[in-house]
C-alpha cells in the first residue's frame, strides 16, 4: 500500500519533478552573501550579446521546495529564456529551514531580500537597469518573491537598509501568496502569520504582477489566489491571473503532448514584460 503523503512531502515531489526541459551551466555565479560559514550564490544567465554598459531588465528568480529543500538549478530553463529574450536571469542560492526546525522562514526571507539588494547595488556592474528588476518563483519560492515586494521586516543585519528590496514587477508561478489560517504554511507561523504573509501587506505601491495557477492544485486553493488578484485590483496595482485547467501544483515545469504549459507560461510571461516596455515583442513568426 503507498504510504499516504503528507502536504510538504506532496509539495516537494511535485515542485521537484523532472522538466523536459534541459538546465544549462550558468554563465557566471556570484557570491552575494556570507553568512553562518556559508557562501550564498546568485547564478546569472546572460543574453550572448550582453556587455557590461548594458542596462538591461533583470528577473531573480527564487526555487520552490516548502522552505526545506530545492535548488537553484530549478529554474535554469526559464531562466535562460529570459536571457534569450534579452534580460538577465538571476538565480537565487537561499538558506532553507534546518531539518527539525517548526519555526518560520526567517532565514529564506532574510536571503531573498539580501539577493534582490545585491542585485540593485550592483546594477551597474551585471548590465542591469536597477529600475528594472522582477522577482519571480514557484511555490514557497512564489511566496519569496512576493515577500520582498510586499511584506516589511526580516531583513538581515547585514543589509543595507538603504538599499530597496523591492522589486519593480512580480512573476509568480502557483505561489504561496497568504500564508493566514487555513492556508499553507499557517501550522508552522502560527499566531506570526502576518510577519510573512504577503496577502496581508497589499498597498498600493505593490508592483505589477501576473500569477500563473493551476485549477487543480491541491496545495494553492483557486479562491485564495483570486482573492489575492482582487485584493491587489483594489488598491489599484495590476494583477494578471492566469488559471490553468487539468493542472496541478508545478504544472508550469513541463510540458506534455496535451498541454504545453512551460511554453505557454513563459508566453504569458512575455506578453507581461512587453507589456511593460521591458522586452520586443517576439518576432510574428514564433
Amino acid at each position: 500500500m503507498r504510504q499516504k503523503l503528507t502536504r510538504l512531502t506532496l509539495l516537494a515531489v511535485l515542485t521537484f519533478s523532472a522538466t523536459s526541459h534541459a538546465a544549462e551551466v550558468p554563465a557566471e555565479t556570484v557570491i552575494y552573501k556570507r553568512v553562518a560559514g556559508r557562501e550564498l550564490k546568485l547564478f546569472l544567465d546572460k543574453p550572448n550579446d550582453w556587455k557590461a554598459t548594458d542596462r538591461r531588465p533583470a528577473i531573480v528568480l527564487y526555487f520552490g521546495g516548502g522552505w526545506v529543500g530545492g535548488s537553484a538549478a530549478q529554474f535554469a530553463p526559464q531562466s535562460r529564456h529570459f536571457a534569450d529574450r534579452g534580460m538577465v536571469g538571476i538565480r537565487v542560492e537561499y538558506r532553507t529551514i534546518p531539518a527539525g526546525d517548526k519555526g518560520p522562514p526567517a532565514v529564506c526571507c532574510a536571503d531573498a531580500k539580501s539577493a534582490l539588494r545585491y542585485v540593485r547595488a550592483h546594477a551597474a556592474e551585471l548590465g542591469i537597469d536597477p529600475q528594472r528588476i522582477a522577482a519571480g518563483g514557484g511555490s514557497a519560492g512564489g511566496h519569496l518573491a512576493a515577500f520582498t515586494a510586499l511584506v516589511p521586516g526580516q531583513d538581515d543585519p547585514q543589509d543595507d537598509p538603504a538599499v530597496s528590496c523591492q522589486p519593480a514587477a512580480l512573476v509568480l508561478f502557483n505561489p504561496v501568496c497568504s500564508n493566514g489560517p487555513g492556508q499553507w504554511g499557517h501550522e508552522r507561523l502560527g499566531e506570526r502569520f502576518r510577519d510573512f504573509s504577503p496577502a496581508h501587506h497589499i498597498t498600493k505601491t505593490a508592483p505589477p504582477t501576473v500569477i500563473f495557477l493551476g485549477a487543480q492544485d491541491k496545495l494553492i486553493p483557486v479562491d485564495v489566489l483570486r482573492d489575492f488578484a482582487d485584493q491587489m485590483k483594489a488598491a489599484g496595482v495590476r494583477c494578471d491571473l492566469h488559471i490553468y485547467p487539468g493542472a496541478g501544483h508545478g504544472f508550469f515545469n513541463r510540458d506534455t503532448a496535451e498541454h504545453p504549459w512551460f511554453t505557454e507560461t513563459l508566453d504569458e510571461t512575455d506578453k507581461f514584460f512587453v507589456s511593460l516596455g521591458w522586452i520586443a515583442a517576439p518576432p510574428p513568426q514564433r
